[in-house]
Order: C-alpha cells, then structure tokens, then sequence
C-alpha cells in the first residue's frame, strides 16, 4: 500500500525506469553496460516503491498516551522553551526519519486543531540544532481534553523539498490518522507540558501510530 502523496511520482519513475530498460535492451549493445543501466533503474523504482510505502496501523486510541507521529529515531528529549505558539517551557521530544523509514506524518493525540500554520524556510540537514526555528516547516496544534494543547511540527531536511499538512483550523482529528507527508528525509518535534512523563528514550526507534512516546496518570 503506497501513500496517496507519492502516486505521481511513483508512475513518473516507473515510465522513466521502464523507458531506460527497453532503450538499453535494443540501443545499447555493450552487456556490462546495458545491464548496470537495467539494474540501476530497477534500483531507483524500487527506493522510491519504499519511500512512498504507507502500512497500516492500528492505534490503540486513548487520550492518556500520545503516540509517536512519525517512525523513526529519537534525536532530542529536552526541556525547551517554545516561543511561537506557547511562549513557554516545553519539553520537545524530537523524531527523525531517514529516507528509509516510512514518512507518513500521523496525529500524536485526538482532539481539535487550534493551529495550523505553515513557514517557508532553509533546507539545514534535520538534525542541526536551528532547523525548528529555520528550516521550512509546518507547526500543527491539536487541544486535546486530556492533556490541553500538544504541538507537533514537521521539518524538512536537506532532501525533503515538500512538505504536507492534512490539519486544517476547528477540524476534529483522531489519533493516529493521517496528517499529512515529508518527503525525502525529515523530522519531527513534538512539544508537551513539563508534568509529562516520557515513555522514550534517546536513539530508541519508534513507529508512528503505535509506539507511546509519553503519558500522564491524571
């Protein structure tokens, strides 16, 4: 199953690669090259068929955890003041995928959107310590009933050139559905009262839709 957002790019490649295999085949007659060009293009079809891959999760919807947006690893767990939506202190726990994790972008929590705002920006690699604040990105606000506002905010890296955000102001969104895609490598940051207990630690690998990342009893 492939991600709706990765359709026309994944015909493209597939006439692109299917064209440079028959090409080869009748117009190339050297076998070592012909063949290293059919292989290449099989390759290519092949990264880009993972990329755009969009498996089914089950979320296990409660509004006591909030879930993992996205797969990938765990990068940051700090305390952080956040300055565009709360003006407080937050602590952000940071996501990044490399272009070999799935890159479907899920909701942490249920609840309304209260903010959804997108900013034009540099293209740092994910993990620079200035690409929150820098980077082109997309920051989504969803109040939930358990725990208030929890703010999540995709990031382009150095590869992703597009980013896309389904949340849109007053709609209602459900836990682990989908809210949107990074493509080409990306990352993350989720933001959450400081009396959250976090359920991840750093360089863990967690899966979007399904793995806790934090909780709290009351």
């Amino acid at each position: 199953m492939f991600h709706k957002e990765g359709f026309k790019i994944i015909t493209g490649t597939f006439i692109i690669c299917a064209a440079i295999v028959l090409l080869a085949e009748f117009y190339i007659p050297v076998y070592w090259l012909r063949l290293l060009l059919q292989i290449s293009a099989l390759i290519l079809l092949i990264l880009i068929l993972q990329f755009f891959r969009n498996p089914k999760r089950l979320t296990n919807i409660t509004d006591e955890n909030i879930i993992a947006p996205v797969d990938g690893k765990v990068v940051v767990i700090e305390e952080v003041f956040e300055k565009e939506y709360f003006k407080d202190k937050r602590i952000q726990v940071s996501i990044f995928m490399s272009p070999v994790n799935v890159h479907v972008t899920r909701y942490p929590v249920s609840g309304m959107v209260k903010f959804s705002k997108y900013h034009p920006g540099k293209y740092l690699v994910a993990w620079h310590p200035k690409a929150s604040e820098e980077n082109e990105r997309t920051t989504v606000v969803v109040n939930n009933p358990f725990y208030g506002d929890i703010l999540y905010r995709q990031i382009a890296g150095a590869l992703a050139k597009r980013i896309v955000n389904y949340a849109k102001e007053n709609m209602p969104v459900i836990q682990g559905a989908d809210a949107g895609f990074i493509k080409f490598g990306s990352r993350v940051d989720v933001f959450l009262p400081l009396d959250t207990e976090i359920k991840v630690k750093l360089h863990q690998k967690v899966k979007g839709g399904i793995d806790i990342i934090a909780s709290k009893n009351d």
